[in-house]
Protein backbone atom coordinates (compact mmCIF):
# COMPACT_ATOMS: atom_id res chain seq x y z
CA UNK A 1 0.00 0.00 0.00
CA UNK A 2 1.49 3.21 -1.01
CA UNK A 3 1.38 5.59 1.68
CA UNK A 4 1.05 9.49 0.80
CA UNK A 5 3.03 12.44 1.93
CA UNK A 6 0.58 13.32 4.79
CA UNK A 7 0.16 9.82 6.28
CA UNK A 8 4.10 9.63 6.98
CA UNK A 9 3.85 13.32 8.56
CA UNK A 10 0.69 12.22 10.84
CA UNK A 11 2.65 8.77 11.24
CA UNK A 12 5.85 11.22 12.45
CA UNK A 13 3.66 13.49 13.84
CA UNK A 14 2.21 10.57 16.51
CA UNK A 15 5.74 8.95 17.22
CA UNK A 16 6.81 12.71 18.83
CA UNK A 17 7.97 15.04 15.89
CA UNK A 18 8.39 18.71 16.27
CA UNK A 19 5.26 20.72 16.58
CA UNK A 20 6.12 22.66 13.25
CA UNK A 21 5.30 19.53 11.33
CA UNK A 22 1.26 19.21 12.79
CA UNK A 23 1.64 23.11 11.92
CA UNK A 24 2.37 22.40 8.23
CA UNK A 25 -0.19 19.80 7.82
CA UNK A 26 -3.23 21.43 9.27
CA UNK A 27 -1.84 24.33 6.56
CA UNK A 28 -1.92 22.05 4.05
CA UNK A 29 -5.74 21.00 4.93
CA UNK A 30 -6.80 24.63 4.88
CA UNK A 31 -5.41 24.74 1.67
CA UNK A 32 -7.38 22.23 0.56
CA UNK A 33 -10.26 23.25 2.22
CA UNK A 34 -9.86 26.51 0.12
CA UNK A 35 -9.37 24.05 -3.13
CA UNK A 36 -12.63 22.62 -2.61
CA UNK A 37 -14.45 25.70 -2.22
CA UNK A 38 -13.13 27.29 -5.10
CA UNK A 39 -14.32 24.13 -7.27
CA UNK A 40 -17.66 24.58 -6.17
CA UNK A 41 -18.14 22.08 -2.97
CA UNK A 42 -19.66 22.64 0.08
CA UNK A 43 -17.13 21.29 2.48
CA UNK A 44 -19.68 21.05 5.38
CA UNK A 45 -23.40 20.19 3.68
CA UNK A 46 -26.42 20.00 5.54
CA UNK A 47 -27.18 16.08 5.38
CA UNK A 48 -26.51 13.01 3.34
CA UNK A 49 -29.25 10.35 3.25
CA UNK A 50 -27.54 7.50 4.83
CA UNK A 51 -29.25 4.09 4.53
CA UNK A 52 -27.00 1.68 5.54
CA UNK A 53 -24.01 0.43 8.03
CA UNK A 54 -21.23 -1.04 7.76
CA UNK A 55 -21.37 -3.94 10.00
CA UNK A 56 -24.68 -5.08 8.32
CA UNK A 57 -23.34 -4.58 5.16
CA UNK A 58 -20.46 -7.24 6.23
CA UNK A 59 -22.65 -9.76 7.83
CA UNK A 60 -25.45 -9.95 5.33
CA UNK A 61 -23.77 -10.03 1.78
CA UNK A 62 -23.98 -12.79 -0.26
CA UNK A 63 -21.56 -13.59 -3.22
CA UNK A 64 -24.52 -15.02 -5.24
CA UNK A 65 -26.93 -12.48 -4.38
CA UNK A 66 -28.50 -10.09 -6.67
CA UNK A 67 -26.48 -7.13 -6.93
CA UNK A 68 -27.53 -4.87 -4.06
CA UNK A 69 -27.33 -0.60 -4.00
CA UNK A 70 -26.42 0.98 -0.37
CA UNK A 71 -25.57 4.14 1.08
CA UNK A 72 -23.16 4.45 3.17
CA UNK A 73 -21.10 7.56 5.31
CA UNK A 74 -18.38 7.75 7.97
CA UNK A 75 -14.54 9.05 8.46
CA UNK A 76 -12.08 7.93 5.97
CA UNK A 77 -9.48 5.74 8.30
CA UNK A 78 -7.12 4.38 5.41
CA UNK A 79 -6.49 5.47 2.21
CA UNK A 80 -4.44 4.27 -1.15
CA UNK A 81 -4.60 6.26 -4.12
CA UNK A 82 -3.98 4.56 -7.36
CA UNK A 83 -4.17 6.97 -10.36
CA UNK A 84 -7.83 6.94 -11.83
CA UNK A 85 -8.78 4.32 -8.89
CA UNK A 86 -8.30 4.29 -5.16
CA UNK A 87 -9.72 2.28 -2.07
CA UNK A 88 -10.49 3.77 1.24
CA UNK A 89 -11.80 2.26 4.68
CA UNK A 90 -14.89 4.76 6.06
CA UNK A 91 -15.98 3.84 9.63
CA UNK A 92 -19.40 4.56 11.02
CA UNK A 93 -20.71 4.02 13.92
CA UNK A 94 -20.94 0.43 13.61
CA UNK A 95 -17.40 -0.59 12.95
CA UNK A 96 -15.50 -0.24 9.11
CA UNK A 97 -15.90 -1.05 5.17
CA UNK A 98 -13.64 -0.88 1.97
CA UNK A 99 -14.84 2.04 -0.45
CA UNK A 100 -13.75 1.48 -4.13
CA UNK A 101 -13.65 4.92 -6.19
CA UNK A 102 -12.95 4.87 -9.97
CA UNK A 103 -12.42 8.17 -11.88
CA UNK A 104 -14.52 6.89 -14.81
CA UNK A 105 -17.37 6.31 -12.61
CA UNK A 106 -17.39 9.49 -10.54
CA UNK A 107 -16.18 12.15 -12.61
CA UNK A 108 -15.27 15.13 -11.21
CA UNK A 109 -15.58 14.12 -7.35
CA UNK A 110 -12.92 11.53 -8.34
CA UNK A 111 -10.71 15.12 -8.56
CA UNK A 112 -12.25 16.41 -5.61
CA UNK A 113 -11.17 13.18 -3.74
CA UNK A 114 -7.52 13.83 -4.48
CA UNK A 115 -8.13 16.79 -1.80
CA UNK A 116 -9.68 14.66 0.50
CA UNK A 117 -7.46 12.80 3.20
CA UNK A 118 -7.91 10.77 7.03
CA UNK A 119 -10.06 12.25 9.01
CA UNK A 120 -12.49 13.74 6.40
CA UNK A 121 -16.35 12.57 6.54
CA UNK A 122 -17.44 11.09 3.48
CA UNK A 123 -20.95 9.97 2.25
CA UNK A 124 -20.86 7.16 -1.15
CA UNK A 125 -23.56 5.27 -2.39
CA UNK A 126 -22.93 2.29 -4.68
CA UNK A 127 -23.37 -1.52 -4.93
CA UNK A 128 -21.76 -3.95 -2.72
CA UNK A 129 -19.21 -6.60 -4.15
CA UNK A 130 -16.18 -8.36 -3.50
CA UNK A 131 -13.20 -7.52 -4.87
CA UNK A 132 -9.79 -9.90 -6.26
CA UNK A 133 -8.72 -9.94 -2.47
CA UNK A 134 -11.68 -11.25 -0.99
CA UNK A 135 -12.96 -8.51 0.65
CA UNK A 136 -16.33 -7.42 0.71
CA UNK A 137 -16.49 -3.54 -0.35
CA UNK A 138 -19.09 -0.84 -1.85
CA UNK A 139 -18.38 0.32 -5.28
CA UNK A 140 -19.17 3.93 -5.65
CA UNK A 141 -21.27 4.84 -7.95
CA UNK A 142 -21.20 8.78 -6.03
CA UNK A 143 -19.63 10.45 -3.62
CA UNK A 144 -20.04 13.33 -1.18
CA UNK A 145 -17.68 15.24 1.46
CA UNK A 146 -19.97 15.92 4.57
CA UNK A 147 -17.26 17.21 6.71
CA UNK A 148 -13.60 18.43 6.22
CA UNK A 149 -10.94 17.63 9.08
CA UNK A 150 -8.96 20.28 9.52
CA UNK A 151 -6.52 18.33 11.93
CA UNK A 152 -4.64 14.88 11.18
CA UNK A 153 -5.61 12.24 13.05
CA UNK A 154 -2.88 10.17 14.78
CA UNK A 155 -2.41 6.64 12.89
CA UNK A 156 -3.36 3.71 14.27
CA UNK A 157 -2.17 0.71 12.13
CA UNK A 158 -3.86 -2.88 12.06
CA UNK A 159 -2.91 -5.62 10.49
CA UNK A 160 -4.63 -9.68 11.03
CA UNK A 161 -1.76 -12.34 11.55
CA UNK A 162 -1.60 -16.16 10.68
CA UNK A 163 -3.23 -17.23 13.56
CA UNK A 164 -6.07 -14.30 12.78
CA UNK A 165 -5.33 -12.20 15.44
CA UNK A 166 -6.04 -8.30 15.13
CA UNK A 167 -2.47 -6.73 15.91
CA UNK A 168 -2.37 -2.80 16.77
CA UNK A 169 0.59 -1.01 15.88
CA UNK A 170 1.28 2.71 16.64
CA UNK A 171 -1.93 2.75 18.96
CA UNK A 172 -2.68 6.61 20.41
CA UNK A 173 -2.16 4.90 23.97
CA UNK A 174 -1.28 8.38 25.51
CA UNK A 175 -3.73 8.42 28.47
CA UNK A 176 -3.63 11.99 29.87
CA UNK A 177 -4.39 13.08 26.09
CA UNK A 178 -6.39 10.19 25.72
CA UNK A 179 -8.79 11.15 28.40
CA UNK A 180 -8.23 15.23 27.50
CA UNK A 181 -9.65 15.06 23.52
CA UNK A 182 -12.12 12.23 23.65
CA UNK A 183 -13.03 12.53 20.75
CA UNK A 184 -10.26 11.32 19.39
CA UNK A 185 -9.96 8.39 21.60
CA UNK A 186 -13.52 7.45 20.36
CA UNK A 187 -12.44 7.78 16.41
CA UNK A 188 -9.28 6.11 16.48
CA UNK A 189 -10.20 3.26 19.70
CA UNK A 190 -13.24 1.24 18.85
CA UNK A 191 -13.40 -0.58 21.93
CA UNK A 192 -13.46 2.54 23.94
CA UNK A 193 -16.91 3.57 22.01
CA UNK A 194 -17.66 0.01 22.72
CA UNK A 195 -17.13 0.16 26.63
CA UNK A 196 -19.00 3.80 27.19
CA UNK A 197 -21.88 2.02 24.91
CA UNK A 198 -21.90 -0.58 27.69
CA UNK A 199 -22.00 2.12 30.30
CA UNK A 200 -25.02 3.51 28.48
CA UNK A 201 -26.34 -0.49 28.31
CA UNK A 202 -25.95 -0.46 32.19
CA UNK A 203 -27.54 2.55 33.12
CA UNK A 204 -30.94 0.94 30.71
CA UNK A 205 -30.64 -2.18 32.43
CA UNK A 206 -30.84 -0.44 35.79
CA UNK A 207 -33.78 1.12 34.88
CA UNK A 208 -35.69 -1.25 33.43
CA UNK A 209 -35.34 -3.41 36.72
CA UNK A 210 -36.68 -0.83 39.01
CA UNK A 211 -38.87 0.46 36.47
CA UNK A 212 -40.59 -3.05 36.04
CA UNK A 213 -41.28 -3.19 40.07
CA UNK A 214 -43.08 0.07 40.45
CA UNK A 215 -40.35 2.21 41.68
CA UNK A 216 -40.34 5.83 40.37
CA UNK A 217 -37.93 7.94 39.23
CA UNK A 218 -37.38 10.94 40.68
CA UNK A 219 -34.90 14.15 40.64
CA UNK A 220 -33.86 16.20 43.37
CA UNK A 221 -31.96 19.40 43.44
CA UNK A 222 -28.26 19.43 42.27
CA UNK A 223 -27.72 22.77 44.39
CA UNK A 224 -28.04 22.51 48.24
CA UNK A 225 -28.42 24.97 50.87
CA UNK A 226 -27.24 22.32 53.14
CA UNK A 227 -25.15 18.97 52.29
CA UNK A 228 -26.14 16.00 53.49
CA UNK A 229 -26.87 11.99 52.80
CA UNK A 230 -23.06 11.16 52.71
CA UNK A 231 -19.59 11.90 54.56
CA UNK A 232 -17.69 14.33 52.01
CA UNK A 233 -16.50 17.90 51.50
CA UNK A 234 -19.03 19.84 48.85
CA UNK A 235 -17.98 22.22 46.14
CA UNK A 236 -19.49 25.76 47.13
CA UNK A 237 -20.77 28.18 45.02
CA UNK A 238 -22.85 31.88 45.42
CA UNK A 239 -26.58 32.74 44.04
CA UNK A 240 -26.50 36.09 43.49
CA UNK A 241 -30.47 36.22 43.24
CA UNK A 242 -30.63 35.01 46.74
CA UNK A 243 -27.44 36.30 48.22
CA UNK A 244 -26.69 32.57 49.41
CA UNK A 245 -23.86 30.25 49.42
CA UNK A 246 -25.34 26.76 47.96
CA UNK A 247 -23.41 23.19 47.88
CA UNK A 248 -23.34 20.71 45.02
CA UNK A 249 -24.96 17.79 46.18
CA UNK A 250 -22.64 15.03 47.59
CA UNK A 251 -25.67 12.93 47.74
CA UNK A 252 -29.29 12.00 46.74
CA UNK A 253 -30.42 10.67 50.22
CA UNK A 254 -32.06 13.60 52.24
CA UNK A 255 -34.41 14.21 49.31
CA UNK A 256 -35.34 11.02 48.25
CA UNK A 257 -36.22 10.44 52.04
CA UNK A 258 -38.59 13.62 52.28
CA UNK A 259 -40.41 11.61 49.38
CA UNK A 260 -40.89 8.69 51.19
CA UNK A 261 -42.48 10.88 53.89
CA UNK A 262 -44.46 12.34 51.56
CA UNK A 263 -46.21 9.04 50.73
CA UNK A 264 -44.27 7.57 47.58
CA UNK A 265 -43.64 3.61 48.33
CA UNK A 266 -40.55 3.64 46.06
CA UNK A 267 -38.40 6.32 44.47
CA UNK A 268 -35.20 6.12 42.43
CA UNK A 269 -32.71 8.17 41.22
CA UNK A 270 -29.75 8.13 39.09
CA UNK A 271 -27.96 11.40 39.13
CA UNK A 272 -24.32 13.19 39.18
CA UNK A 273 -23.04 14.13 42.44
CA UNK A 274 -20.11 15.54 43.54
CA UNK A 275 -17.22 15.78 46.22
CA UNK A 276 -14.61 17.74 46.57
CA UNK A 277 -12.34 15.26 47.37
CA UNK A 278 -8.97 13.43 45.93
CA UNK A 279 -8.79 11.93 42.59
CA UNK A 280 -7.80 8.36 42.02
CA UNK A 281 -8.37 4.80 40.07
CA UNK A 282 -11.75 4.82 41.91
CA UNK A 283 -12.78 8.74 42.49
CA UNK A 284 -13.78 11.12 40.45
CA UNK A 285 -15.15 14.43 41.84
CA UNK A 286 -18.02 14.14 39.79
CA UNK A 287 -19.44 10.71 39.53
CA UNK A 288 -23.04 9.05 38.67
CA UNK A 289 -24.88 7.47 41.74
CA UNK A 290 -27.95 5.13 41.93
CA UNK A 291 -30.03 5.72 44.85
CA UNK A 292 -33.11 3.79 46.17
CA UNK A 293 -35.63 4.18 48.77
CA UNK A 294 -38.54 1.91 49.38
CA UNK A 295 -40.73 1.91 52.21
CA UNK A 296 -41.93 -0.70 54.77
CA UNK A 297 -38.57 -2.79 54.16
CA UNK A 298 -35.48 -3.09 55.11
CA UNK A 299 -31.74 -4.07 54.78
CA UNK A 300 -32.14 -7.44 54.64
CA UNK A 301 -35.07 -7.22 51.90
CA UNK A 302 -32.46 -4.63 50.18
CA UNK A 303 -29.38 -7.09 50.24
CA UNK A 304 -31.46 -9.66 48.38
CA UNK A 305 -33.02 -6.86 45.96
CA UNK A 306 -29.51 -5.64 45.23
CA UNK A 307 -27.75 -8.73 44.36
CA UNK A 308 -30.99 -9.80 41.59
CA UNK A 309 -30.31 -6.56 40.24
CA UNK A 310 -26.76 -6.38 39.47
CA UNK A 311 -27.13 -10.35 38.68
CA UNK A 312 -29.90 -9.38 35.82
CA UNK A 313 -27.88 -5.96 34.51
CA UNK A 314 -24.67 -8.08 34.05
CA UNK A 315 -27.00 -10.37 32.04
CA UNK A 316 -28.82 -8.04 30.05
CA UNK A 317 -25.09 -6.28 28.99
CA UNK A 318 -22.68 -9.13 29.04
CA UNK A 319 -24.79 -12.40 28.35
CA UNK A 320 -23.18 -13.59 31.50
CA UNK A 321 -22.82 -13.51 35.26
CA UNK A 322 -19.57 -14.13 35.09
CA UNK A 323 -16.70 -10.89 34.69
CA UNK A 324 -13.47 -11.15 33.88
CA UNK A 325 -11.76 -8.15 36.12
CA UNK A 326 -8.06 -7.63 36.68
CA UNK A 327 -7.32 -11.29 36.22
CA UNK A 328 -9.92 -12.54 38.22
CA UNK A 329 -13.30 -14.44 37.68
CA UNK A 330 -15.84 -12.79 39.69
CA UNK A 331 -19.22 -14.25 39.20
CA UNK A 332 -21.91 -12.29 40.50
CA UNK A 333 -24.70 -15.18 40.87
CA UNK A 334 -26.60 -14.88 43.86
CA UNK A 335 -27.08 -15.10 46.83
CA UNK A 336 -23.58 -13.45 47.90
CA UNK A 337 -21.18 -13.85 50.98
CA UNK A 338 -22.33 -12.35 53.74
CA UNK A 339 -20.29 -11.52 57.01
CA UNK A 340 -20.22 -8.44 59.52
CA UNK A 341 -17.92 -5.95 59.71
CA UNK A 342 -15.96 -7.22 62.94
CA UNK A 343 -15.87 -10.80 61.77
CA UNK A 344 -14.26 -10.00 58.44
CA UNK A 345 -11.52 -7.73 60.31
CA UNK A 346 -11.10 -10.56 62.48
CA UNK A 347 -10.67 -12.94 59.63
CA UNK A 348 -8.10 -10.70 58.05
CA UNK A 349 -6.19 -9.25 61.25
CA UNK A 350 -6.74 -11.75 64.30
CA UNK A 351 -7.91 -8.65 66.18
CA UNK A 352 -11.26 -8.41 67.65
CA UNK A 353 -12.32 -4.67 67.69
CA UNK A 354 -15.80 -5.09 69.21
CA UNK A 355 -15.94 -2.66 72.48
CA UNK A 356 -12.43 -1.03 72.52
CA UNK A 357 -12.70 2.63 73.22
CA UNK A 358 -11.18 4.93 70.40
CA UNK A 359 -7.88 4.50 72.79
CA UNK A 360 -7.60 1.12 72.23
CA UNK A 361 -8.34 0.87 68.48
CA UNK A 362 -5.63 3.66 68.01
CA UNK A 363 -3.07 1.33 69.53
CA UNK A 364 -4.60 -1.61 67.37
CA UNK A 365 -4.29 0.34 64.30
CA UNK A 366 -0.46 1.21 64.99
CA UNK A 367 0.02 -2.29 66.22
CA UNK A 368 -0.96 -3.24 62.27
CA UNK A 369 0.54 -0.13 60.58
CA UNK A 370 -2.68 1.53 59.69
CA UNK A 371 -1.90 5.57 59.63
CA UNK A 372 -5.26 6.77 61.94
CA UNK A 373 -5.89 11.08 61.17
CA UNK A 374 -5.79 12.72 64.69
CA UNK A 375 -8.93 14.08 64.04
CA UNK A 376 -10.73 10.74 63.47
CA UNK A 377 -13.25 9.04 65.86
CA UNK A 378 -14.02 6.12 66.98
CA UNK A 379 -15.83 4.86 63.42
CA UNK A 380 -13.32 6.39 61.42
CA UNK A 381 -10.17 4.48 62.95
CA UNK A 382 -12.26 1.21 62.49
CA UNK A 383 -13.45 2.11 58.84
CA UNK A 384 -9.97 2.64 57.95
CA UNK A 385 -8.86 -0.73 59.47
CA UNK A 386 -11.21 -2.48 57.46
CA UNK A 387 -10.07 -0.75 54.38
CA UNK A 388 -6.18 -1.37 54.95
CA UNK A 389 -6.18 -5.22 56.30
CA UNK A 390 -9.72 -6.68 55.07
CA UNK A 391 -11.53 -4.59 51.79
CA UNK A 392 -8.48 -5.34 49.17
CA UNK A 393 -8.63 -8.66 50.04
CA UNK A 394 -12.27 -8.99 49.00
CA UNK A 395 -12.71 -10.69 45.51
CA UNK A 396 -15.68 -11.93 44.89
CA UNK A 397 -18.79 -10.08 45.53
CA UNK A 398 -19.84 -9.53 49.90
CA UNK A 399 -21.81 -7.95 52.09
CA UNK A 400 -20.33 -7.00 54.56
CA UNK A 401 -22.72 -5.81 57.37
CA UNK A 402 -23.78 -4.59 60.72
CA UNK A 403 -21.35 -1.42 61.00
CA UNK A 404 -20.41 0.30 64.04
CA UNK A 405 -22.87 3.11 64.88
CA UNK A 406 -20.13 5.65 65.09
CA UNK A 407 -19.68 5.26 60.91
CA UNK A 408 -23.29 5.56 60.03
CA UNK A 409 -25.50 8.52 61.10
CA UNK A 410 -28.22 8.36 58.97
CA UNK A 411 -28.99 3.92 59.64
CA UNK A 412 -31.22 2.69 61.84
CA UNK A 413 -29.80 0.91 65.11
CA UNK A 414 -29.33 -2.68 64.97
CA UNK A 415 -32.41 -4.42 66.33
CA UNK A 416 -30.57 -7.38 68.46
CA UNK A 417 -27.14 -6.01 68.83
CA UNK A 418 -25.98 -2.76 70.85
CA UNK A 419 -23.40 -0.23 69.10
CA UNK A 420 -24.23 -1.58 65.67
CA UNK A 421 -26.38 -0.48 62.87
CA UNK A 422 -28.44 -2.22 60.33
CA UNK A 423 -25.88 -1.56 57.23
CA UNK A 424 -24.33 -3.24 54.21
CA UNK A 425 -21.46 -2.72 51.50
CA UNK A 426 -21.31 -4.56 48.42
CA UNK A 427 -17.54 -4.93 47.92
CA UNK A 428 -16.36 -6.39 44.68
CA UNK A 429 -12.62 -6.52 43.53
CA UNK A 430 -11.29 -4.83 46.30
CA UNK A 431 -13.40 -1.99 45.90
CA UNK A 432 -17.13 -0.83 47.44
CA UNK A 433 -19.75 -0.60 45.03
CA UNK A 434 -23.25 -0.27 46.94
CA UNK A 435 -23.99 1.12 50.78
CA UNK A 436 -27.40 0.86 52.33
CA UNK A 437 -29.57 1.17 55.57
CA UNK A 438 -32.39 -0.02 57.46
CA UNK A 439 -32.85 3.64 57.06
CA UNK A 440 -32.96 5.80 60.55
CA UNK A 441 -36.41 7.45 60.79
CA UNK A 442 -36.42 8.00 64.76
CA UNK A 443 -36.11 12.12 64.47
CA UNK A 444 -34.63 12.05 68.18
CA UNK A 445 -31.74 9.48 67.69
CA UNK A 446 -31.39 11.24 64.21
CA UNK A 447 -30.75 14.50 65.86
CA UNK A 448 -28.34 12.85 68.39
CA UNK A 449 -26.37 11.37 65.99
CA UNK A 450 -25.83 14.82 63.94
CA UNK A 451 -24.59 17.11 67.03
CA UNK A 452 -22.24 13.90 67.54
CA UNK A 453 -21.03 14.53 63.78
CA UNK A 454 -21.03 18.42 64.37
CA UNK A 455 -18.50 17.25 67.53
CA UNK A 456 -16.45 15.30 65.21
CA UNK A 457 -16.46 18.49 62.54
CA UNK A 458 -15.52 20.50 65.55
CA UNK A 459 -12.41 18.39 66.05
CA UNK A 460 -11.56 18.79 62.43
CA UNK A 461 -13.15 16.24 60.24
CA UNK A 462 -14.17 18.21 57.30
CA UNK A 463 -15.96 15.26 56.34
CA UNK A 464 -18.43 14.72 59.10
CA UNK A 465 -21.98 15.29 58.03
CA UNK A 466 -24.02 18.31 58.94
CA UNK A 467 -27.35 18.89 60.54
CA UNK A 468 -30.40 19.33 58.50
CA UNK A 469 -32.99 21.29 60.40
CA UNK A 470 -35.44 20.68 57.83
CA UNK A 471 -34.70 16.87 57.04
CA UNK A 472 -35.54 16.60 61.19
CA UNK A 473 -38.40 18.33 60.12
CA UNK A 474 -39.82 16.09 57.81
CA UNK A 475 -38.64 13.34 60.00
CA UNK A 476 -41.17 14.35 62.51
CA UNK A 477 -44.50 14.12 60.75
CA UNK A 478 -43.30 10.32 60.27
CA UNK A 479 -40.96 8.27 58.03
CA UNK A 480 -42.39 4.84 57.73
CA UNK A 481 -39.51 1.97 57.94
CA UNK A 482 -37.69 2.19 55.19
CA UNK A 483 -34.73 0.36 53.21
CA UNK A 484 -32.19 2.65 51.04
CA UNK A 485 -29.47 1.78 48.77
CA UNK A 486 -26.31 3.80 47.24
CA UNK A 487 -24.84 2.11 44.08
CA UNK A 488 -21.50 4.01 42.45
CA UNK A 489 -23.07 3.01 38.55
CA UNK A 490 -19.11 4.17 37.58
CA UNK A 491 -17.53 1.24 39.57
CA UNK A 492 -20.22 -0.96 38.80
CA UNK A 493 -19.36 0.02 34.67
CA UNK A 494 -15.76 -0.69 35.83
CA UNK A 495 -16.31 -4.09 36.92
CA UNK A 496 -19.08 -4.81 34.34
CA UNK A 497 -16.38 -3.82 31.27
CA UNK A 498 -12.93 -5.12 33.03
CA UNK A 499 -11.52 -1.36 33.34
CA UNK A 500 -9.02 -0.56 36.48
CA UNK A 501 -10.00 3.46 36.30
CA UNK A 502 -12.70 5.30 36.64
CA UNK A 503 -11.83 7.70 33.64
CA UNK A 504 -12.02 4.91 31.20
CA UNK A 505 -15.45 4.66 31.87
CA UNK A 506 -16.39 8.25 31.98
CA UNK A 507 -16.62 9.98 28.39
CA UNK A 508 -15.26 13.40 30.18
CA UNK A 509 -13.28 12.53 33.50
CA UNK A 510 -11.96 15.70 35.36
CA UNK A 511 -8.60 16.86 33.93
CA UNK A 512 -6.23 19.53 34.91
CA UNK A 513 -6.42 22.42 32.51
CA UNK A 514 -4.02 22.17 29.73
CA UNK A 515 -1.42 24.89 29.91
Amino acid sequence: MNESSEQKGKHMEVTGSEHEDLNVLMQRRREELDNLKKSGINPYPYEFDRTDFSKEILESHKDDAPQRTVSVAGRIMSLRRMGKASFCHIQDSKGRIQIYLRKEDLGAPYDAFKLMDIGDVIGVKGYVFRTKMGEISVHAQSLALLAKSLRPLPIVKEKVDEAGNKVIYDPFSDKELRYRQRYVDLIVNPDVREVLTKRARIVSAIRKFYDERGYLEVETPVLQPIYGGASARPFKTHHNALDIDLYLRIADELYLKRLIVGGFDGVYEISKDFRNEGMDRTHNPEFTMLELYVAFKDYRWMMELTEQMIYQVAMAVNGTPVASVGGHEINFTPPWKRITMFDVIHEFTGKDLRGKSETELRSIAKELHVDIEPSAGLGAIIDEIFSAKAEPYLVQPTFITDYPVEMSPLAKKHRSEAGLVERFEGIVNGHEICNAFSELNDPLDQRSRFEEQMKLRARGDEEAQVLDEDYLRALEYGMPPTAGLGIGVDRLTMLLTNKDSIRDVIFFPQMKPEK
